[in-house]
């Protein structure tokens, strides 16, 4: 006859076995979901299943896949310009400059990413407070944040040698925007004001570069008015430390559409015909080419707000400012390819200290 204490004890025995079966089978479903499925489920007490979650791409590719260091950037902090370049691409929609401060705030969080390179445009950059907000700021980047490098890109005419006297120690490299060595393309392209020379300045700035140690270097647009110049002999007897010469660009709402302040696309050339410039310059060492297809994509470039501008569909589309939700969250909006910036040489030795200049 069974005991009522055997009947507890063999009813124990099927409830343990039972919650162990339950235990096993639900285990078991967890790694099927994981290796079928691709799912996440996390992990709970034994005998409970939480709902699964779905692995995002940047899950199954790593934290780093996404992750982009701003390595190199270009800050436009303002529009202004005293020229009217008829292909500018970055023209003067606004007349918004952020207050120092703010600025220095941001280049701050642009250095923690990982910034190592800083190149301050425009517009003009010296035309604001006559250089001396661009001198401030070149100051902190280099004194301050440290930064490898600090450039600037200018048209060169509102530049005087006080400027170099008063922050020329902060500064790596200054590049003078020339399109051509004839002062009549010059004036046609829209690099001109009055009766001053754009040459002169040119020459008289590449010597102030020479005693006040800065790096020189020189960008060309390559358009309908020069493609067929020579510019060999000048650029080589200037000998910049690059010689940056792009191949000139469409970007809707700047200089072509209906909200364009410029119409670019009588300065528009073939592929082909920036190809025959570059091969008639190919004697030219520090020649640098960047055709359309290498400067849509390369380049980290952020506006007057401290926006990144996506170029990718041929317009600019401005991402939330660093300064309201960081430097992380913003690039992800900024159509940065670092592949094509790394193949069109945006990697070099950009420090003066590292480039053993003959001054």
């Amino acid at each position: 006859m069974v005991t009522s204490n055997q009947v507890g004890l063999a009813k124990m025995w099927m409830q343990l076995c039972f919650k162990n079966v339950h235990s096993f089978v639900s285990a078991l479903l967890r790694w099927i979901l994981m290796r079928v499925s691709g799912i996440l489920v996390q992990p709970t007490p034994l005998g409970r299943m939480s709902r699964p979650k779905i692995r995002t791409k940047e899950q199954k590719e790593g934290p780093s896949a996404q992750l982009t260091t701003p390595s190199s950037v270009n800050y436009h902090f303002t529009r202004q310009c005293n020229y009217k370049c008829g292909f500018c691409f970055h023209t003067a929609k606004t007349s918004f400059v952020l207050p120092i401060e703010e600025a220095k705030r941001g280049l701050r969080l642009l250095k923690e990413a990982g910034m190592e390179k800083v190149n301050f445009s425009g517009g003009e950059p010296f035309i604001h407070e006559r250089g001396d907000f661009l001198g401030e700021l070149v100051r902190y980047c280099k004194q301050d944040l440290q930064l490898p490098s600090v450039s600037i890109v200018s048209n060169g005419s509102l530049i005087k040698e006080t400027w170099f006297q008063k922050y020329g120690d902060y500064l790596d490299i200054l590049a003078v925007s020339c399109d051509s060595f004839n002062e009549d393309t010059n004036k046609v392209i829209g690099r001109g004001q009055g009766k001053k020379s754009h040459l002169d300045n040119l020459h008289k700035i590449h010597n102030w570069c020479r005693d006040y140690r800065v790096a020189f270097k020189i960008n060309s647009v390559i358009n309908t008015y020069n493609v067929d110049e020579d510019m060999t002999e000048q650029i080589t007897a200037l000998n910049p430390v690059r010689w940056k010469v792009f191949q000139c660009l469409i970007i809707e709402g700047e200089n072509a559409g209906e909200n364009s302040l410029r119409e670019a696309e009588k300065f528009v050339i073939s592929d082909q015909q920036f190809q025959d410039f570059l091969d008639r310059h190919q004697s030219v060492e520090c020649l640098v080419p960047e055709s359309n297809q290498k400067m849509r994509d390369s380049y980290l470039i952020l506006d007057e707000y401290m926006r990144f501008l996506d170029c990718r569909e041929g317009r600019k589309d401005p991402s939330k400012s660093i300064l309201d939700v960081g430097v992380e969250e913003a690039i992800k909006f900024s159509g940065f390819d670092e592949k094509m910036f790394l193949k069109r040489g945006g990697k070099y030795v950009w420090s003066k200290e590292d480039m053993k200049l003959e001054w």
